[in-house]
């Protein structure tokens, strides 16, 4: 059994993307995968209650469907920093329902990528931040460096927060979310040269998880 947090340099990087590929080429090896977006703001009410557009990309690149509501146990509807959102909602934050949920996907599948909300240090509630989910849970982290201009210090600054938070960086994942990146090639072996784990692989610009999956390598993460 195998559990990731998959963090983000920032909001926005495409954290959602990479986890998918992710999924998609943890599954290519034969095993059983699932995602969960534990906390998500910007949510849209449907019939089976609020739905985020992150959280149902993770269920449908999952190996199986799971209850939404394991993928996503607070969904929140204003796409504001989740401290606020929940603020808004009168919804309390805690971790123990979230980790309920992530124990059950954890009993029926061989790996689970959990997926962060914003950076690092975004709030969830007073005195609760999304670095406690993989802190107190205690999962490796994956951290998906969005490249684009500023990426270096933001991927840096990232990576020195989750050791000195106790945390072990096991991988990071370049995305090319800005196609029209100056020195793309020159900033990515500048990030391979000073973040202290390996690259996992470069995402290509608008290609979809499913076969962006065969640009990642897990040798170094699945043993």
């Amino acid at each position: 059994m195998s559990t990731f947090f998959v963090a983000g340099t920032d909001t926005g990087i495409g954290k959602t993307h990479a986890t998918c590929a992710l999924l998609h080429a943890v599954r290519a090896r034969g095993l059983n995968a699932c995602g969960m977006k534990p906390v998500a703001s910007g949510s849209t009410e449907t019939r089976e209650g609020l739905r985020n557009d992150d959280a149902l990309a993770l269920q449908a690149a999952s190996s199986a469907p799971m209850p939404y509501e394991w993928i996503n146990p607070v969904a929140l509807r204003e796409p504001l920093s989740p401290h606020l959102a929940a603020a808004h909602e009168g919804v309390d934050i805690r971790l123990a329902p979230l980790r309920d949920a992530f124990m059950r996907l954890c009993d029926m599948h061989d790996v689970v990528m959990v997926e962060g909300v914003g950076g690092w240090l975004v709030p969830l509630s007073r005195g609760l931040l999304a670095s406690d989910i993989a802190r107190q849970w205690q999962l490796p982290v994956i951290l998906v460096v969005g490249m684009r201009l500023g990426c270096l210090s933001h991927a840096l600054l990232s990576a020195r927060a989750i050791a000195t938070d106790g945390c072990r960086l096991v991988g990071w994942i370049g995305n090319r979310i800005d196609p029209d990146m100056a020195a793309v090639d020159e900033n990515l072996a500048t990030l391979r040269q000073l973040l202290p784990a390996p690259c996992l692989g470069v995402l290509p610009y608008g290609e979809p998880p499913q076969t962006a999956a065969a640009q990642l390598d897990l040798e170094a993460i699945l043993e």
